[in-house]
């Protein structure tokens, strides 16, 4: 510590200053004193400030002569603190000294206090109410400055009592009961500072004690560390000119692992065979005898020793001696065993290069030899193919089982994968359920062949564990040089491959085309164009209605996404959301979704519901229950009117957070309805565990029931069940009347479709609910019919 100096002689420590060691107490008390008066000129400034600014304002009241002497007295008294600590410029030069400058502080403190006190009664008889108020307000700040004298108590008391007892009894001597509260006040105030002031210096003085002993402790480090210099690992050796051992040490024999007696006077050669005279010598064993025979001086030359357990590494150091006439005697040095060293940094080099836990290569390494094939690849005019194979289905494995489970099954996934490929063929993981192979020397059909070959053998079940997992695999292939000379080219050509293959339907081969890259670079544009159409507000919404096939009544709309651009004109659904399920904008437009339809159906009749989609992805966020929340409060539509669409998906990447979003929302009153239903994972389990409001029909099984009886059977069945589990079923893509006539026999609750309305603008909603019960009841009338005349009749009067 430079420049300080420390108060109060040896005070008792603040609270807790018997904790403080006796060994420390005294450099802890001198920490203490030296920040307060490091503080000094701070203090100083401010009390001189202070008493020419009461000199200035009371210039015209009160006596010149004690203004004056006030303003000398405070120069003084708070002047010399600082000079103090200008005596020495380092802690040590305080400890002599410490109780002598402590006296010193300590009355420079009081005088000040002492000074300042005559100020109330001083200049409380000549002021008015708003000079005396001055004086007040100015008492009550240099009581504050208590706050810099925190290092030691002692020292604000000596500050602060004398001036709150002046004031005190300044106010109480006017006989005025505003005066009297007023010191009342005051001397409260001053209380608060004394026991805050009295708390920042426990917290202090902790804080100092943990300096002083880290000081100390960073002396006992310095001389364990000196220490164990003199005692290291390493070991001294020295040869003689002939190249015999002369120097021999315990650590040296205990490393190579031969006796101290067999070593002394033996060959150098020796200690590097190990004892074993049949042992080879390395080329930097060969080396290093070369340099100790040559007079040669050497730094941190590794050589390699074998051992019983495996090789181990030897760091050594050398120079050559002279005796007195120059001539060679030898050579001194030092050694040490970094066999430990040598592991680690291959064991790291071989992490760099390889994948830890397949043991495959990893990324890094494939690039390096993707570019070497590629530029042979070029030279020789010779094709080498990149396979590029993603799994399918690894995350629901992943999460179902956890992640033990799933890096089982890419080991094991790894070894079928070298298994089937050809040796001297490079296989690789890039990451997550990425893997990549490059092939040489293999034309394009020998390429798909090995394609579908590795998806078949990686795509068979797995029991890991007792358990049996089944996952799938896709796979793109990119060929150099015909597709790219370039390994991060050819590796782009690849992935543009892989991706067609996955969005075919996966546990697919694709090669890359040139119209890959085309249609890239088109629903790149489309990517772009639907950011801007975010945030330009292109996106609307249209409604479809939702009749009730028992009343006739529309229960609800289903919102539409529409886009429609000038360059583009309409783009459909089906074009643009994967696009925004890809580049990460699903969630804001389902948001923005939410919102609109929600606003939208506060205008209609309070029994009429929305249905919003949200897709997959959205659901899965974290953020989907307050995106409800806050469309919700937005626009006061009753959560009950809302209904929530989504996927029989959702239910196959079950997970914690999509688990948490369906009992949240139902807790809020939100419906939630099961949309395709039928044409994905229809997991009735998933039914018992999180309840539906709803199950949607997919139009694929309504289109053909009139003709295929496996349809209308596969409807037929989910309409029971889901009367047993009390779930409403609405059918999708009805248009005609006999699908609404055979649906409405077989109690099915709502249809949606062509036959009632296309989705509609929000403009056309008013409308739609005043004509369609009209145009339901034109189908179906009120009293029965006659069997096998009801469509017939329903035709003419939709005619009519």
């Amino acid at each position: 510590m430079t420049g300080t100096l420390l108060p109060i002689p040896l005070p008792r420590l603040p609270d807790a200053a018997e904790a403080v060691p006796a060994r420390y107490r005294e450099e802890t008390m001198a920490g203490q004193l030296a920040e307060t008066i490091d503080l000094a000129s701070h203090l100083a400034i401010t009390h001189v400030v202070v008493a020419v600014a009461v000199m200035t304002f009371f210039w015209d009241v009160a006596s010149h002569r004690y203004l004056v002497s006030l303003v000398a007295a405070v120069t003084i008294f708070s002047g010399l603190l600082p000079a103090i600590g200008w005596v020495g410029r380092h802690r040590q030069a305080w400890l002599p000294g410490l109780g002598v400058r402590t006296k010193a502080v300590r009355i420079l403190i009081l005088g000040l206090g002492l000074a300042w006190s005559t100020m109330p009664f001083v200049l409380f008889g000549p002021s008015g109410v708003d000079h005396r108020m001055l004086v007040v307000a100015i008492t009550a700040g240099l009581i504050a400055t208590a706050f810099v004298l925190n290092g030691i108590p002692h020292l604000a008391i000596c500050f602060c009592v004398p001036l709150v007892v002046g004031s005190f009894l300044a106010l109480v001597l006017t006989g005025e009961q505003a005066s009297f509260l007023l010191a009342v006040l005051l001397a409260i105030y001053a209380a608060f500072v004394l026991a805050s002031v009295r708390r920042m210096t426990r917290l202090s003085t902790e804080r100092i004690l943990d300096r002083v002993r880290v000081f100390h402790q960073n002396e006992t480090i310095g001389l364990l560390l000196h220490e164990f210099e003199a005692n290291t690992s390493d070991w001294l050796w020295e040869t003689d000119a002939a190249g015999t051992l002369q120097h021999v040490s315990e650590r040296m024999a205990e490393v190579s692992g031969i006796a101290m007696a067999d070593l002394l006077h033996a060959p150098f050669d020796r200690l590097l065979r190990s004892g074993r005279p049949d042992a080879p010598l390395g080329d930097g064993g060969r080396e290093l005898i070369a340099l100790t025979r040559s007079a040669t001086a050497f730094r941190d030359h590794v050589v390699e020793i074998p051992g019983p357990d495996g090789p181990r590494w030897w760091r050594l150091s050398g120079k050559p001696t002279y005796d007195r006439d120059g001539s060679f005697v030898g050579v001194r040095g030092v050694g040490s065993d970094i066999t430990a060293t040598r592991r680690s940094e291959d064991r790291i080099a071989y992490l760099a290069s390889y994948d830890s836990l397949t043991c495959l290569a990893n990324r890094a390494l494939f690039g390096l030899q993707a570019g070497a094939e590629c530029e042979r690849a070029g030279r020789v005019n010779e094709p080498c193919a990149l396979l590029y194979m993603d799994l399918d289905g690894f995350k629901i494995v992943n999460d179902t089982f956890g992640h033990n489970i799933g890096d089982r099954l890419l080991q094991q996934v790894a070894r079928r994968l070298r298994t089937a490929v050809d040796t001297g063929e490079l296989v690789a993981r890039l990451g997550g359920d990425e893997f990549a192979i490059l092939h040489r020397r293999i034309t394009d059909d020998a390429a798909v062949g090995l394609a579908e070959r590795l998806i078949a053998i990686v795509s068979a079940p797995y029991v890991i564990d007792g358990i049996q997992v089944e996952i799938g695999a896709s796979v793109g292939i990119g060929m150099t040089p015909r597709d790219a000379v370039e390994p991060e080219s050819l590796m782009g050509k690849a992935d543009l491959a892989l991706y067609h293959a996955k969005s075919s339907g996966k546990g697919r081969v694709s090669m890359f085309e040139p119209t890959l890259e085309r249609a890239m670079r088109t629903r790149r544009d489309l990517e772009t164009d639907l950011k801007a159409a975010i945030a330009q507000g292109e996106l609307d919404l249209h409604y479809q209605p939702l009749v009730n096939l028992r009343t006739g009544r529309v229960d609800s709309f289903e919102a539409l996404l529409r886009w429609s651009t000038p360059a583009r004109g309409v783009i459909s659904p089906a074009d643009f959301v994967p696009v925004a399920e890809a580049c990460g904008l699903i969630s804001a437009i389902g948001r923005w979704v939410l919102g609109r339809a929600c606003a939208e159906a506060v205008r209609w009749p309070a029994a009429t519901r929305i249905a919003v989609n949200i897709s997959p992805s959205h659901f899965r966020h974290s953020d989907l229950l307050q995106d409800v929340v806050d469309a919700l409060s937005a626009s006061g539509l009753d959560p009950r009117r809302l209904e929530l669409e989504i996927t029989e998906s959702i239910f196959f990447e079950m997970n914690a957070a999509i688990a948490s979003n369906l009992r949240e929302l139902r807790a809020l009153g939100v419906r939630i309805a099961l949309d395709d239903f039928g044409t994905g994972y229809s997991s009735l389990s998933y039914l018992i565990r999180f309840p539906v409001d709803k199950i949607k029909i997919d139009r694929s099984f309504i289109k053909d029931m009139n003709t295929r009886h496996e349809c209308l059977a596969i409807i037929e069945a989910i309409l029971t069940l889901a009367r047993k589990l009390s779930i409403r079923v609405t059918a999708e893509g009805v248009e005609s009347v006999e699908q609404a006539i055979m649906l409405q026999a077989r109690r099915c609750d709502d249809i949606q479709g062509f036959l009632f309305s296309p989705a509609r603008p929000a403009g056309e909603v008013p409308l739609l609910l005043e004509m369609l019960p009209m145009r339901f009841h034109a189908i179906f009338p009120v009293q029965a019919r006659e069997p096998g005349r009801e469509i017939e009749d329903a035709h003419a009067r939709l005619s009519a």
